[in-house]
């Protein structure tokens, strides 16, 4: 399974990390990834990293603000998340088995999820 963990609040501006505790069959999966979801809204993909080469992918609303990373050692992924904004508000889920819908790389999406962390970004 995949257990999340580290959310919480914090003002705009601020910065967080939320982990992913990776077990069972899901260490075997090749890419784990992050999405999140806002109250009365869809799912939406944050970010991918592969197993291999620890390569990694980003929504254009997160680029450059939020790092996804990996210890395989520990078997936990991890989202930094700096200069959160208001909108970054929404529960976080970690996925395995992940995929692109699309081929231009930008639509996520993923077979296996965790029970997700709130984050919440108050202005």
């Amino acid at each position: 399974p995949l257990v999340e963990s580290g959310g919480g609040s914090v003002q705009a501006g601020g910065s967080l990390r939320v982990s992913c505790a990776v077990s069972g069959y899901t260490t075997r999966s090749t890419c784990i990834g992050w999405f999140r979801q806002d109250t009365g809204k869809e799912r939406d993909w944050v970010a991918f990293i592969y197993a291999f080469g620890s390569q990694t992918y980003y929504a254009d609303s997160v680029r450059g603000r939020l790092t996804i990373s990996r210890d395989n050692a520990k078997k936990a992924v991890y989202l930094q998340m700096n200069s959160l904004k208001p909108e970054d508000t929404a529960m976080y889920y970690c996925a395995a088995d992940c995929f692109f819908r699309k081929p231009d790389n930008t639509d996520g999406w993923a077979s296996v999820w965790g029970q997700g962390t709130q984050v919440t970004v108050s202005s």
